[in-house]
C-alpha cells in the first residue's frame, strides 16, 4: 500500500499531488484497470505484441540519431 506522510506546513493539495506522482510511477493504478475484467490469454498476447511492435518502430526510426 502506497503511503505519504504530510510534511509540517503542508497543505493537503501538495501531499495529493505527491500521492498521485508516486501511484503513477509505481504502477498500481495501471494494474487496477487492468484487472477490472478478464483478458484472455489471446487478448494479452496480442497487446503485448501491439506494444513490442510500437517500440521496435521507435528505435528502428531513431535509431540513426
Amino acid at each position: 500500500m502506497t503511503e505519504i506522510k504530510l510534511k509540517k506546513g503542508e497543505s493537503v493539495e501538495k501531499a495529493l499531488r505527491r500521492l498521485k506522482k508516486k501511484i503513477d510511477r509505481e504502477g498500481t493504478l495501471r494494474e487496477v484497470r487492468n484487472h477490472r475484467h478478464f483478458e484472455k490469454p489471446s487478448e494479452k498476447r496480442r497487446r503485448k505484441m501491439k506494444v513490442a511492435r510500437f517500440s521496435a518502430m521507435l528505435s528502428a526510426r531513431y535509431a540513426d540519431w
